[in-house]
């Protein structure tokens, strides 16, 4: 487990996302949180030079509903790149089990059917604090992170049109 902040990056090391367009599909389930994360990743990805024109954002209504979402905007929109943004906290049932197996397994499904990539940016953790500490408490805001990840992925995904446009 983290003990100290992990969102700290280093721009030089990250592509300019100035000609990326990315998607972010938001659970309303827990807002405190998934709206931090929402915050965190928005402000990065604008940091790391993507426009507010090329960030689409969608809620959906829980975190189980992410991979429908991410499939909606795949088919509907010209995107990069997608961060899921959810939180799942430990329950007295296995509600919570079953949410993030399904979530899981479906994000990753959508990576590989699709060839646009899709971040898991879902928090589960066994408290709120805990989800709190890492949505832009004292171990930082794993939207951050996910936005950066992002930005890589969409870069990734462009190699080779990026490679043509500078004659490799």
């Amino acid at each position: 487990m983290a003990t100290t902040n992990l969102s700290y990056y280093d721009k030089t090391t990250i592509p300019n996302a100035k000609s990326f367009r990315f998607g972010i599909v938001v659970s309303e389930w827990n807002s405190e949180i998934t709206k931090n994360l929402q915050k965190g990743a928005i402000e990065t990805l604008l940091d790391c030079g993507a426009t507010k024109d090329n960030i689409i954002s969608w809620d959906v209504p829980g975190s189980f509903e992410l991979v429908y979402g991410c499939r909606k905007m795949i088919q509907s929109q010209k995107i990069d790149a997608i961060i899921a943004i959810g939180n799942v906290i430990q329950g007295e049932t296995k509600h919570f089990d079953f949410v993030c197996e399904g979530v899981t397994q479906g994000i990753v499904d959508l990576n590989i059917k699709y060839e646009i990539p899709v971040i898991f940016c879902v928090l589960t953790d066994n408290t709120k604090q805990q989800s709190l500490d890492r949505s832009g408490g004292k171990l930082g805001n794993k939207g951050i992170e996910c936005a950066v990840a992002a930005v890589k992925m969409a870069a990734l995904k462009n190699i080779d049109t990026i490679t043509e446009n500078i004659g490799f």
